[in-house]
């Protein structure tokens, strides 16, 4: 036991001796042992390396390391570590995040307001919590920030506050920041005329703009960005206010390369809805001026209301469908969708759609990816699928109850065929059974 001590007590001397120096004394010895040990105290951690930890701690637990130790506290309150803040608001007892405290919400605009650039609000579906969220906004008047967003876990949070409330607290930060480069504001009662404030203050650094389902917002609203906003490069909205002037707009020789269009196409009133149409020469401005954006289309629709799509060229990227879709519109996507990558069906009835797949994996030849769900294929036709497509196929989720067995495979078969073609190890998904 004792021989193990020393053996220890000389790795730890040669340790801190690892350059040769002249002979020294016990005492001396010792001496830099202790300094080497002192050196190794996570008190004495520079600055960078503590504030790079603090950035992935949360919240709760980078508050209470801040009174380790005066280091540590100075770190607390670097600028850098509140540059980025999400704020957490709830009122239910069952919801799945902790709320932030209202004392560390008034600290932080008290004392970090003027830090913030990257800021989101993460709501549940109560009034109280999105009001909260409201009272929060309008405080920050000092504020430079450049990244907002708005997240209702659950509906409808926002579109039940009062829109004059909304608004109001909503137009201090597009006052006052005059740098925002991504909003993230959908499931909101935004309107149009915060957009023209929006637009007045913001306009040479908007990048991003996200804001589906915001019933105030009109064509016009929209319309009035892209005029204005020519560094614009992302934008989500509802097809009600997608028009061909806001295709042309942002086709015009000023602006820059759109990058992603996302459209939800929602029926929001019961009963079927007429949606109107856009001219094919407004898509084709859109695609000659920016010929790598991805379009995207959700629809939530029933069958008889896609009457108006996809009758003419689309230049739809992706395309996913939360309700049923008839083979007819799937049919027509085949022939008038060549732009296609990816394409998701969650729900088709009862009809094989064997034909339309074969379609659509020969005329939409930059097809990657296939997600299906609550429809059918025989397994004869989705094997001549991958067949055609090979393996630019990355992506292909299919469930195992799409896949209905013939006389040329069963479903123990089939993965075998797929795998061959698609160049790697493939098997349907199978729905959990808990």
């Amino acid at each position: 036991m004792k021989r193990n001590s020393l053996s220890v007590e000389n790795k730890i001397v040669q340790l801190s001796g690892a350059v040769k120096q002249p002979k020294l004394g016990f005492y001396s010895s010792l001496n830099q042992t202790h300094t080497h040990t002192v050196r190794l105290d996570w008190g004495s951690l520079p600055h960078h390396v503590v504030l790079r930890i603090f950035q992935y701690l949360p919240l709760l637990d980078r508050a209470r390391a801040s009174s380790v130790c005066r280091r540590w506290n100075e770190v607390f309150h670097i600028p850098d570590l509140w540059r980025k803040f999400e704020f957490e608001l709830n009122q239910s007892a069952t919801s799945y995040f902790k709320s932030t405290h209202p004392d560390l919400i008034q600290q932080i605009i008290k004392k970090h307001s003027a830090h913030l650039q990257y800021v989101s609000f993460k709501v549940d579906s109560s009034v109280e919590s999105a009001e909260a969220a409201c009272g929060i906004l309008s405080q920050l008047v000092n504020c430079s920030i450049q990244t907002l967003g708005l997240i209702s876990t659950a509906k409808p949070s926002f579109m039940n506050v009062s829109e004059s409330h909304f608004v109001s607290a909503l137009t201090v930060v597009f006052i006052n920041s005059k740098s925002l480069s991504s909003i993230k504001i959908e499931d909101t009662p935004v309107d149009d005329p915060s957009l023209k404030i929006l637009v007045a203050n913001n306009s040479d650094t908007l990048r991003l703009l996200k804001m589906s389902s915001c019933p105030h917002v009109s064509s016009d609203g929209i319309l009035c960005v892209a005029d204005h906003c020519q560094g614009l490069r992302e934008l989500a909205l509802n097809y009600y206010i997608l028009t061909d002037e806001l295709l042309f707009a942002l086709s015009s020789e000023t602006h820059v390369n759109l990058e992603h269009l996302r459209i939800d196409v929602v029926s929001e009133n019961p009963g079927p809805i007429k949606f109107h149409a856009i001219k094919k020469h407004s898509w084709d401005a859109l695609i000659k001026h920016s010929p790598r954006v991805n379009v995207v289309m959700y629809f939530f629709l029933c069958e008889e209301e896609f009457e108006m799509f996809f009758k003419e060229e689309t230049p739809v990227t992706h395309l996913y469908f939360g309700c049923s879709v008839s083979k007819v519109v799937l049919g027509r996507i085949a022939l008038n969708c060549p732009r296609l990558t990816e394409l998701v069906v969650c729900a088709n009835g009862l009809q094989p759609l064997d034909n339309e797949l074969i379609c659509v994996a020969e005329h939409c030849t930059n097809l990657t990816a296939l997600g299906l769900s609550e429809c059918e294929v025989s397994c004869s036709a989705f094997v001549e699928f991958v067949r055609l497509c090979g393996r630019r196929l990355t992506q292909l989720s299919i469930m195992e109850e799409v896949l209905i067995p013939d006389e040329d495979y069963s479903l123990d078969e089939i993965h075998t065929e797929v795998s061959k073609y698609l160049g790697r190890v493939w098997f349907p998904d199978v729905m959990p059974l808990w």
